[in-house]
């Protein structure tokens, strides 16, 4: 036979898949893993069968002929989780665009149609390959029709093929005969019901000696008396039954085209985007082959090197009258060269070396960012690191931050590199920068092989131009523009002025810090191996394990492969069990605070001026909070007196002072505003103590005969209640039953009713949308929602509570962060912001400037937004940032 052709049983492969695969979403929080997986086999198969057609076949949700036979079949079945019923359509739809056969028929299963097509096409002379992880299919083979059945096996994929003698040799019986083998035994997951008592190797050894249902019953008298025989008679027409509904279907009406099935090109256009709306980016390499799609998305062509000066002045010149340009500059402790593109065919690099010097590149782009129209960059803040001139109050409009806007369009996303965004906006597939330079630095590579870092660059500022518009209209579509023309782009100049300026650490102070953290450790560890009444590795969770749990017998110990679990929340339920676990978690405490900051910080402090210069990270938390890096200034352990020591080390430069403005209680302002709740609107604004207050209502108390306990108490509901605490959690947060905690939130709810309205419709909001909103338009997508576990959904739910809330807190800061920055700069003001700790602003002010750099902080900060309820600022001044706070 020279022609073959390919069967995959759709849903069984897509079921398979999705088990296989850990849950995969998209940015746009579909779920994919299944049809991920269904593609993986399916390009397996074609590689190694190599056949001339394919067609798939699918079930459809309606009930079949065998289902009026027997109302109960497949009956036990659980329903399909959601996560996998969403990918139906999208396994179809892509079969479709990729131009492969789908076929279904009303009233069959896909076996069904699988079985008649692989009858016709063995007719006709062309060998039959079939892919199914069900074994019912065994039946369908024979010499010319083989059966694939995909297993896992050590984490990957084996596939076991059947031809007639191979299910001989494996199961002793016929493919015709595996039928009565079912029809005996029945199947638990088709809720078949078979013959009662008889499993599969007494079905197995009946077929062999009688080969057939008929068979058996005709020689019925002859059998032995016992149980077997006793069954077969009493479930003859049930066994019968059985039998119809184990037996595929071979003609079935079936409307089924050869010439339909004929492989063709998958790789359409369609398809492509297909793919790159699934994020299966491992698998776009396979469309290189499509000339067409490679002609349009080949872009290296265009990057063109520039090293002659009169080259570059024809590009500068032409670069001033581009609507748009795409901009990149390459900078490694100098200037190396620059990367422009002006369209989609002149794209340059232009190098640094003979005539063209790095001040001759930095003044004729200064010029250019100067005079332009539009510059769009991937990173703002990295570029003004080289061109402050991109800072200027009259650029700030004409310039563009792709990665920024990416980020607000997608805040899942891990990063905002060109590659990445290429991917996602554009369809393209490009080398990352760390692809081109694995471990060489931008110099080493730029001296050794140019053409590299020209890739580089000139994928950076085609990326720049051309994704511009794609992303505008996404942010004007999600109503998030203002969002990124008032507080995103305006805050990458502020960060970078942060950043330029650090904050001085005292070497000294921080060294003499270390020791004193030092010897409290040692105490400790002391005081535990008293407790323990012996000497183990406390820095090691197995050994702290078996002394918890094995010698002390404290009670819930979780035992896992490597031991008992020592973690922070197990360690935190057990503070009340036994006198060695708070020592312990201050132990631990006490250790991460002298390796990561007393010890740590030392690496960062610059040689020259003293300073620490921390990375603020604009695009990284899903809610808009911004983090920092190199060091973490925003972890630093304030619980306890000894952690918030560490803020003596920072110290303002000589002749200045320290002010550090807060703001009090933003979240629960912004939940007063967003809730409209006039209860706690009216609170705020009489300046009550809020958590006093709610005391007084929850529990219906006197104002003033609330206890500190029971302020206490409300002060864990009023800011659980922001970040979705459920009453397992309360309880545990405050070491009461969980019918306690109940009867606290729900005490709360009635005092304050619209602020349950309010966090009910956010989940409502974020299941019907998949996303939630800000008060600035900052969405928040939350794929968790669609989960079929509950677990997963539950996460989800608490983040459609809190997002908006933290979200807007979040925003409010940034705009009173650039205000402040903004407002100091043109006062005339030498004083600077220097940190930003979620909500709080420091500020290092020349001791002459103090008084109206309060002012300028705390009326900027108290304007940031218009709230129902008066924002509230709490400032102190001092020689160190701990005296300041």
């Amino acid at each position: 036979m020279s022609k073959k052709i390919v069967l995959i049983d759709g849903h069984s492969i897509l079921n398979r898949a999705f088990y296989g695969l850990p849950l995969l979403t998209n940015k746009e929080g579909l779920h994919t893993n299944a049809v991920y997986g269904f593609l993986n086999i399916l390009f397996r198969i074609l590689d190694e069968e190599n056949p001339d057609y394919l067609t798939v076949a699918f079930d459809l949700h309606a009930p079949t002929f065998r289902h009026k036979m027997f109302d109960d079949y497949k009956g036990t079945r659980k329903p399909m989780p959601e996560e996998l019923r969403e990918q139906v359509p999208v396994i179809k739809e892509l079969l479709g665009a990729m131009n492969i056969q789908v076929v279904t028929l009303e009233g069959y299963e896909a076996d069904d149609v699988l079985g008649t097509i692989a009858a016709k096409c063995e007719n006709e002379g062309i060998s039959v390959c079939i892919v199914s992880g069900d074994r019912d299919l065994l039946q369908l083979a024979t010499a010319n029709t083989k059966i694939r059945i995909p297993k896992t096996k050590r984490g990957g994929t084996e596939i076991e093929d059947y031809l007639e003698s191979d299910v001989k040799e494996k199961y002793q019986v016929t493919p015709q005969e595996f039928i009565d083998v079912k029809a005996l035994m029945g199947d638990s997951s088709d809720n078949i019901p078979g013959v009662a008592g008889i499993g599969e190797k007494t079905a197995t050894k009946l077929i062999v000696q009688y080969h057939s249902l008929d068979g058996i019953y005709e020689n019925i008298d002859e059998m032995k008396a016992g149980k077997i025989k006793n069954s077969l008679v009493e479930n003859k027409e049930t066994a019968y039954m059985s039998l119809d509904l184990a037996r595929i279907c071979v003609d079935a009406p079936v409307d089924f085209s050869i010439d339909a099935a004929l492989i063709n090109n998958f790789y359409t256009e369609e398809a492509y985007e297909y793919f790159v709306k699934l994020e299966f980016r491992n698998m776009l390499k396979k469309f290189s082959d499509n000339s067409d799609n490679n002609k349009k998305r080949e872009i290296k062509n265009s990057f063109n090197i520039i090293e002659d000066l009169a080259d570059a002045e024809k590009i500068f010149t032409e670069a001033l009258n581009t609507d748009n340009i795409g901009f990149d500059p390459i900078y490694d402790k100098k200037l190396l060269g620059i990367s422009i593109c002006i369209d989609d065919e002149k794209v340059y690099f232009i190098k640094t070396g003979g005539f063209i010097t790095p001040d001759y590149l930095t003044g004729k782009c200064i010029e250019l960012i100067d005079n332009c129209k539009s510059v769009s960059v991937m990173d703002l803040k990295y570029c003004l690191n080289i061109f402050d001139c991109l800072a200027k109050e009259e650029n700030e409009n004409k310039i563009f931050d792709i990665g920024l806007m990416g980020y607000i369009v997608n805040p899942l996303d891990n990063s905002y590199t060109y590659e990445k965004i290429a991917d996602n906006f554009l369809g393209l597939q490009l080398k990352s920068r760390t692809d081109i330079l694995l471990k060489a630095s931008l110099s080493e590579v730029f001296e050794e092989d140019v053409q590299k870092i020209v890739e580089i660059a000139c994928s950076a500022a085609y990326t720049a131009k051309f994704s511009k518009n794609v992303l505008l209209e996404k942010l004007v579509e999600m109503q998030s523009d203002k969002l990124y023309y008032e507080i995103e782009r305006p805050l990458a100049i502020t960060l970078y002025y942060m950043e330029k300026e650090g904050i001085i650490a005292d070497r000294a102070s921080l060294e003499e810090y270390s020791v004193q953290l030092g010897e409290r450790i040692d105490v400790l560890q002391k005081e535990i191996y008293l407790k323990a009444d012996e000497e183990f590795n406390i820095n090691s969770p197995k050994q702290l394990g078996e002394i918890l749990f094995e010698k002390l017998k404290l009670p819930n110990g979780k035992k896992t492969k490597t031991g008992y679990s020592t973690s922070a929340e197990v360690l935190e339920q057990l503070k009340d069990k036994h006198d060695i676990i708070p020592l312990i978690l201050e132990y631990r405490t006490l250790s991460k605070l002298k390796s990561t900051y007393a010890d740590g910080l030392v690496t960062f402090i610059d040689k020259e001026d003293g300073r620490i210069r921390s990375t603020f990270q604009q695009k990284v938390t899903a809610t808009g909070r911004i983090s920092s890096t190199d060091p973490n200034l925003q972890n630093i352990p304030v619980r306890m007196e000894l952690g918030r020591l560490i803020r003596k080390v920072f110290v303002p430069r000589e002749g200045c002072k320290f002010i550090d403005a807060d703001y009090s209680q933003i979240e629960l302002r912004v939940l007063a505003h967003l809730s409209e709740d006039e209860k706690l609107i009216e609170a705020f604004n009489r300046g009550d103590d809020i958590h006093k207050i709610t005391a007084s209502q929850v529990f219906h108390i006197p104002f003033d005969e609330v206890t500190s306990l029971q302020r206490r108490n409300a002060k864990a509901v009023n800011f659980g209640i922001i970040y979705g605490i459920s009453a397992f959690g309360l309880s545990k947060d405050l070491g009461i039953s969980r019918k306690e905690a109940t009867e606290y939130i729900e005490k709360y709810f009635e005092t304050y009713p619209k602020i349950k309205s309010y966090i009910d419709s956010l989940v409502t909001e974020g299941k019907e949308h998949g996303y939630v909103t800000t008060m600035y338009g900052r969405r928040r997508p939350i794929p968790e929602l669609k989960s079929g576990n509950y677990t997963t959904r539950s996460f989800g739910e608490r983040v459609a509570m809190n997002s908006p809330i933290q979200g807007t807190a979040a925003d409010i800061i940034k705009i009173a962060m650039t205000k402040v920055d903004k407002r100091l700069r043109k006062e005339g003001l030498k004083s600077r912001l220097l940190l930003q700790v979620h909500d709080e602003l420091l500020i290092e002010a020349y001791e002459n400037e103090v008084e109206k750099a309060m002012i300028i902080l705390k009326e900027e900060m108290i304007n940031a937004a218009e709230l129902n309820v008066e924002l509230e600022v709490d400032m102190h001044v001092g020689s160190n940032w701990y005296e300041a706070k």
